[in-house]
């Protein structure tokens, strides 16, 4: 009995068509001559990462998601395994940013300071599949590595957003905070330092449950309505602009660490005045980013017709220095791909530029001296830039002509065995 294949993709993956993976190459031509024009160097890391690093805790949730490796040949001991570490070294990267850290540990004498890396590759999470949402998934990462002013943050920016307009997308905003002033609300309001992380988590549900839904999970943390009441209030009382980050510096004194705030400003105002495309960008106070390796500035890129955002990133000054015992300063932007893939397929996008489409519909009695006749035609067409199909002729011709025609095919030239000398 023959055995049974599957036809249908592991749960969370996609198979892709032709119609989209034209989009996808081309947005990805897009991002790579949009970020070079910024001096962002092409890099790439292997899929597979040391098990320690992807568990380092840089991470966060994303540790829980990572598709676990295990080992080979004769290191895999099923019989005396006693725990997971027994069995498992490696695993799927679930992000492109801990792999160039340890990228960047390794190659720095050999790389340019500061470094400006582009890296473009799939990476994986165990995660529960939802629309725009796969196990499998491209991310498209900007770093610069090794500087330490808000230059990086303004060229991150700035090439981010060039490409985005490229796309022809409108309508978006630019949303930036920073850590410092995260921790400075939060010392102001009186929290604990060590209860900062679930305090920003509570925050960052902001936008779903709103602010009576955050003060309710504060005062079941223990807190006092004065100090809950206090926290909420500097959100109510600041402006999403640089008058806002102003009116938190003079508000928080001395728990806002010094330079953060006119950083920020700076940064803000810059971008502004050198944007290549149209977009708001604004000050969020309540701006979270979930990774637990940001140590600054943050950023999130969102679309009003998506509703969500499409891009994110920050500084991350600490990560690599786990690697090599000696910090370096660290900033990066990702976009999110998939997101924007399925956008412009939603919104029926065209890419623009398409090379003419050309198909010879061959009989099949068609003589050698016709194919080669054909053959030669089409070499000169395609030296001409046109893109050309030949295929035999089907029964259905009528049939096979649509289909040409939805797939692009503006000129069809049909070429009979009794007639070929004529139409050629």
């Amino acid at each position: 009995m023959a055995l049974s294949l599957k036809k249908k993709p592991v749960t969370g993956m996609k198979d892709m068509l032709p119609g989209e993976m034209e989009i996808r190459d081309y947005v990805i031509r897009l991002v790579k001559d949009t970020y070079k024009t910024y001096g962002f160097q092409s890099m790439e890391t292997p899929c597979v990462e040391h098990i320690e690093n992807l568990c380092s805790k840089q991470g966060g949730d994303n540790e829980k998601l990572i598709f676990k490796i295990l080992k080979r040949g004769e290191k895999l001991k099923l019989e005396t395994a006693k725990t997971e570490d027994d069995l498992v070294d490696g695993g799927l990267r679930y992000d492109l940013t801990v792999p160039l850290a340890r990228y960047y540990a390794n190659h720095a004498n050999e790389l340019p300071s500061p470094f400006k890396a582009m890296q473009i590759g799939n990476v994986w999470r165990a995660d529960r599949p939802q629309k725009g949402r796969f196990r499998q998934f491209m991310q498209c990462d900007i770093d610069i590595l090794g500087e330490p002013s808000g230059l990086a943050e303004i060229e991150l920016i700035l090439a981010t957003t060039a490409m985005l307009g490229k796309l022809d997308f409108a309508n978006f905003t630019v949303c930036i905070n920073d850590r410092n002033i995260l921790k400075a609300m939060a010392a102001y309001s009186g929290f604990k330092e060590e209860d900062y992380d679930e305090v920003f988590i509570i925050l960052d549900k902001m936008d779903k449950i709103g602010a009576e839904g955050v003060a309710a999970e504060f005062l079941e943390m223990g807190y006092s309505r004065e100090q809950v009441e206090t926290y909420l209030h500097l959100f109510e009382e600041t402006s999403a602009d640089v008058e806002g980050i102003r009116h938190l510096k003079e508000k928080l004194g001395d728990c806002l660490s010094s330079g953060t705030a006119e950083g920020l400003e700076m940064i803000m105002s810059s971008v502004e005045a050198a944007k290549d495309c149209e977009f708001h960008i604004c000050f969020d106070p309540t701006l979270v980013r979930g990774q637990s390796y940001y140590t600054g500035t943050i950023f999130e890129v969102r679309m009003d017709d998506f509703g969500g955002s499409v891009a994110g990133g920050g500084r991350y000054d600490k990560m690599i220095g786990k690697f090599t015992g000696q910090d370096t300063p660290a900033c990066g932007f990702s976009i999110g791909f998939e997101r924007i893939v399925m956008l412009l397929l939603e919104n029926g996008y065209e890419v623009p530029g398409k090379r003419n489409k050309k198909a010879y519909l061959l009989e099949k009695k068609l003589p050698k001296e016709g194919l080669l006749k054909v053959l030669k035609l089409a070499k000169a067409d395609r030296e001409a830039g046109c893109q050309v199909l030949i295929v035999n002729m089907k029964k259905n011709k009528k049939f096979q002509k649509e289909q040409l025609r939805e797939d692009g095919y503006g000129e069809i030239v049909d070429c009979y065995a009794d007639s070929w000398e004529e139409v050629l």
